[in-house]
């Protein structure tokens, strides 16, 4: 037996692994369509490109918004590939070719000692954070503003304007962009922003054009959903979800 765990999870569309913690440490990856992590106040969501490193402890789930494969490597906390305090929360990391390969590759029970030994100590090597702004979508604590996120979360390509919110859930556009700011630590049109491009990544992931993403979620066109993509992650949408394929 080596010292990585490997464990594959079929997840349908809409499977939900609730809230849970593990002994041991855990690097989630979504080796097929995309996964949502929740560790936290924080949600990390993943591509095949991106794995997630959650340490042991911390509470965390995991959903699937499309047919997808979680795999990952569980290590005993015991066992330290890297220095503390840079891995003592929640890293994404970068899941490279041969990192993608090697993870198949300890997947299979007949390797010998050595073999698996050697693998182990690459993968280990190979596990490097990357950074990318987490597309955070938290919900703001007053009920109409809450109302009002959760309603951009169901659907998030509607246009209403914050005064029509307003006269739904009974407060000025001036209150709920107040509360927005006070409960979400963003702007209102920040995080409207950011919960159409969370909305977006299953869809991206799963290889449907930029063009019918972007109307989906709300944009007009194709330039202005790539420009608030590269302003929020850093990179272009295809970018993003490169793939080894």
């Amino acid at each position: 037996m080596g010292v990585l765990a490997v464990g594959t999870h079929a997840m349908p569309a809409g499977t939900r692994f609730e809230r849970h913690t593990h002994r041991t440490h855990q690097l989630a990856w979504a080796s097929s369509g995309t996964l949502a992590v929740v560790a936290g106040a924080r949600t990390w969501v993943l591509p095949t490109t991106r794995a997630l490193w959650i340490p042991a402890g911390v509470p965390h789930e995991v959903t699937s918004a499309s047919h997808s494969t979680m795999t990952s490597l569980y290590l005993p906390a015991a066992t330290e590939p890297v220095p503390a305090p840079a891995w003592d929360r929640p890293r994404p990391i970068t899941v490279s070719p041969l990192l993608a390969e090697l993870i198949r590759y300890l997947d299979d029970q007949a390797l010998s000692a050595a073999r698996r030994a050697r693998g182990e100590a690459l993968v280990l090597d190979l596990l490097e954070p990357v950074a990318v702004t987490t597309l955070d979508t938290p919900l703001p604590a007053d009920p109409r503003a809450r109302e009002v996120a959760q309603a951009l979360l169901d659907d998030p390509a509607c246009p209403h304007s914050l005064d029509a919110w307003g006269r739904r859930v009974g407060a000025s556009g001036r209150t709920l962009a107040r509360l927005f700011l006070s409960g979400t630590g963003m702007s209102f049109g920040r995080w409207r922003t950011l919960a159409r491009l969370q909305a977006a990544l299953p869809a991206l992931a799963a290889g449907e054009p930029v063009s019918r993403v972007a109307r989906a979620v709300g944009y007009e066109t194709v330039s202005a959903f790539v420009a608030a993509f590269r302003r929020e992650t850093g990179v272009t949408p295809g970018a993003y979800f490169r793939t080894r394929r």
